[in-house]
């Protein structure tokens, strides 16, 4: 009866498209502001605690990239995070599709799409009719820019973060600041009401902004920050290898067909030379490994101003490093780019570790390291060493399904919107002419079954009302939101993507995608390895049982165990 009526439940939800969230034309007042005296914990179970918790994650790295770039790693960084913590080396992203937006809410939250909301980057809105943002919220404006790209805000985001518990658990007196290139990056780890989120805007501004959600000015130190030109600096600079060449040899040679060159650039091969690039100039911190650095001297700069850390009061930096993901996607995986981008990502960590060493101490702050998404190899590529892959364009598809749906029901706008690989029907059209939606679906799928680089398809009714147990089916189930998502869900066969020529994308439940790393490192944080599959579901309650407090309000995932039973 209960499964019934979940069931029932289901159809319902999918079938009145309805929206879940009712947005007034006023905006709500920014978060406030308390004054809180900051008192320790008195007794000796909660003295135990890090002054200061940082939350690393990594935009597109693959998991094997730890193991493939080990020995070019210096001391100090990966291999020391590595060495003296613990790995997780089988840990997955449990839902698809899997992006940057997403990745981040979930690490934070400790649950997915299917809970907290954010199903993509961008998605079609059911009520609107219009594409909207993860982040976005015109009802406020950029502070430090005049620019559309400071509009934004957590509010789609429907669950607590690790950051809000933190900041609720402290009644307020916990810091919490979120850092990224990307506004995504930084906003949605940083939850609704944390101390500070900045992001970076590139183009012909080179500065850290945030928006009048958190803030109407930004602080004296980041001013002093946006004004000491390390970003014309480090581009300037250009971008030449950080080792020998010798060293590149995982590496696919330069120059080679599968990577894209620089705008206004004629290869792809270093060095760069970025002198006579004047358009949208700074952009190219955030496409280089110069974006990682400047965040870390961002970071930095900022657990000082802020005082992060100076008590026994535990406070959360979340560092999202962003330069990685568009260096992976303009490149590809197999680049010698890539390994430069990881190399020198490598020094960054070994700064970033002495910093927290001198500044909080050793063994007084904890670390967790992860990654938001992988990314595929270059089909192309993949295809020249005799391994199946593809690319997959969806517009035969679309117009085929169009074609069909217009020779069985009549002519009409049947479908709104195909993104994010799922169809988002004219459910109004559909009741008007009173048909079965399920059946409409059915249809659809039966069409997109046909196309070549389409493993499955399946009406979202189908993942709201059955079970799946088995690999990728309860990965994509997980990232369906019953009113978010649309009607027909298309998977892309393993080892394809949509993308062009050259370069990589990332999204699907396969296991390049999915497979990212996972460490702990820091104050009690014993030295291991786990092989047991776990997933980003696990991350924000490990933490919060780590630092004593209330799991993320959405939570579906669990503790690792093994962290605590090797503490016994």
């Amino acid at each position: 009866m209960k499964r019934f009526l979940f069931a029932l439940t289901a159809i319902c939800l999918v079938s009145c498209g309805q929206s879940d969230v009712i947005v007034s034309e006023t905006p709500p007042p920014p978060p406030p502001k308390v004054e809180v005296t900051r008192v320790a914990a008195p007794n000796d179970f909660m003295d135990n605690q890090p002054k200061l918790v940082v939350g690393i994650t990594i935009d597109q790295m693959r998991l094997d990239y730890l193991y493939r770039f080990w020995n070019d790693f210096d001391e100090g960084g990966f291999k020391r995070l590595a060495g003296e913590g613990f790995l997780c080396g089988n840990h997955h992203y449990d839902y698809a599709p899997t992006y940057t937006g997403p990745g981040h809410a979930s690490i934070f939250t400790g649950t997915t799409p299917a809970v907290h909301g954010i199903i993509s980057n961008d998605w079609f809105d059911k009520t609107t009719g219009e594409m909207v943002y993860c982040v976005k919220d015109e009802r406020y404006s950029g502070v430090g820019t005049a620019s559309k790209g400071g509009s934004m805000s957590p509010h789609r985001m429907l669950t607590t973060t690790l950051s809000d518990e933190l900041r609720l658990s402290s009644n307020y007196a916990s810091k919490v600041i979120g850092i990224s290139m990307k506004d995504r990056g930084s906003i949605l780890p940083a939850g609704h009401n944390p101390t500070g989120a900045y992001w970076f805007i590139g183009k012909d501004e080179g500065n850290w902004v945030t928006s009048t959600y958190y803030a109407d000015a930004l602080p004296q130190w980041v001013n002093d920050f946006n004004s000491n030109g390390l970003a014309e600096q480090y581009v300037s600079s250009g971008w030449q290898l950080y080792k020998d060449e010798a060293v590149y040899n995982e590496s696919m040679v330069d120059n080679n067909p599968y990577e894209a060159p620089f705008k206004g650039q004629f290869k792809a091969t270093f060095p760069y030379d970025f002198t006579d690039i004047t358009e949208d100039r700074y952009d190219l911190i955030k496409a280089t490994p110069h974006g990682s650095t400047l965040s870390v001297d961002f970071a930095m700069e900022a657990i000082k101003a802020e005082g992060m850390g100076e008590d026994d009061i535990t406070d959360l930096l979340a560092l999202s490093f962003s330069s990685t993901d568009y260096v992976g996607h303009q490149f590809a995986p197999a680049s010698r780019e890539v390994q430069d981008c990881y190399l020198r990502l490598d020094a960054d960590l070994k700064r970033l570790l002495d910093f927290l060493d001198s500044s909080i101490g050793e063994g007084e702050y904890l670390i967790f390291l992860t990654a938001d998404h992988g990314g595929a190899q270059n089909p192309g590529y993949m295809k020249k060493k005799n391994i199946p892959a593809g690319y997959w364009k969806p517009q035969v598809m679309l117009d085929e399904v169009d074609a069909m749906l217009n020779s069985t029901y009549g002519t009409g706008a049947w479908v709104h919107n195909y993104t994010n690989d799922q169809f988002f029907l004219n459910k109004e059209l559909i009741e008007e002419r009173k048909l079965d939606l399920v059946e409409v679906c059915e249809k659809i799928t039966t069409v997109c079954m046909k196309q070549e680089g389409v493993y499955t398809a399946l009406s979202t009714v189908d993942f709201l009302t059955s079970d799946f147990e088995e690999l990728p089916l309860n990965t994509i189930q997980r990232g369906i939101h019953p009113k978010r998502s649309g009607e027909v869900v298309v998977v892309p066969a393993v080892g394809w993507i949509s993308n062009g020529y050259t370069g990589t994308t990332h999204g699907s439940p396969f296991s390049y995608d999915t497979h990212v790393p996972l460490l702990f490192f820091g104050k009690g944080i014993p030295h291991g390895e786990t092989a047991r599959r776990t997933t980003v579901r696990d991350i924000a309650p490990t933490v919060s049982q780590l630092i004593r407090i209330t799991q993320p309000n959405g939570t579906t995932g669990n503790p690792v165990y093994e962290i605590f039973n090797s503490q016994e």
